[in-house]
């Protein structure tokens, strides 16, 4: 039981306190409360750990001796070697990766090799670069001395090669003064025999021989066995294509086909 010496200790305890004093644990900064910056201070901390952040990527990606370019692979060659493709992409091997400009690499590599069709240069993070290159194939060659220009589906010369590649045919053009020659080129009328030649299906691409050109509306497509195909002129493509698979398939044994005029088609035996 409190006696009176107690209550006096109390009361003067209370009457002894600040008036603008806060009981303990209510406070700032007491009770477990958490002290905070300033707005303006806590802005610049952030500003700061994030330009630190940035700093130090910047310095992984181009100033550190990890992430740079150990090696070149190359995908999708035929009849480039992976050794020539990359000698003609001259990658930066030892370059931070990231700085490696793809662009000019592909330019480089079409540039220096005709026979590249497209390339794609692509980062293979940690250490590599890949080249995957897609080369042209080519529909036709033209004889050229003892050698052979071989020409994509595009019409584009692209490589001289001494040997021809199996089942390419050979295109044969007029003579250099050839009133047709003359009128329109070499180039166009070569053009115009590789849109027929693109255009053909399988089963006759198979067995085509050679495409020779007398003048613009005269090619002649020699096929294996001995037989011909008169096609005229380079339009009409498709109509012709089928006209003569519709002969064929009527005249099998038939050696001599005309599809000049695809709306009266002929066949006969020589």
């Amino acid at each position: 039981m409190a006696g009176p010496m107690t209550a006096r200790r109390g009361a003067e305890g209370s009457a002894g306190a600040s008036p603008g004093r806060s009981p303990r644990g209510t406070g700032p900064g007491r009770g477990g409360g958490v002290r905070r910056l300033p707005p303006r201070p806590r802005i610049l901390l952030l500003a700061l750990a994030a330009a630190a952040s940035a700093g130090g990527a910047v310095w992984l990606l181009y100033g550190s001796p990890w992430l740079r370019v150990e090696s070149v692979s190359v995908s999708g060659t035929r009849v480039l070697t992976p050794s020539e493709v990359r000698s003609a992409a001259a990658v930066p091997v030892g370059s931070p990766l990231a700085s490696v400009d793809t662009d000019a690499v592909g330019e480089r590599l079409r540039r220096a090799l005709p026979r590249v069709d497209s390339v794609e240069v692509v980062r293979s993070w940690p250490h590599e670069i890949g080249l995957e290159v897609v080369e042209r194939r080519p529909v036709l060659l033209v004889r050229r001395g003892g050698k052979h220009v071989e020409v994509d589906a595009e019409g584009v010369r692209y490589a001289t090669v001494a040997t021809a590649p199996a089942g390419v045919p050979l295109l044969h053009l007029p003579a250099g003064r050839s009133p047709s020659l003359r009128r329109f080129g070499a180039e166009r009328l070569a053009r115009e025999a590789v849109g027929v030649v693109a255009g053909l299906p399988e089963r006759i691409g198979r067995d085509l021989r050679s495409v020779r050109v007398r003048s613009y509306d005269s090619l002649t497509l020699e096929l294996r066995g001995g037989r011909t195909v008169f096609w005229g002129s380079g339009e009409e493509r498709e109509v012709k294509t089928r006209a003569l698979l519709a002969l064929m398939k009527a005249a099998p044994e038939a050696g001599y086909f005309d599809v000049s005029a695809p709306s009266a088609p002929a066949a006969s035996r020589s």
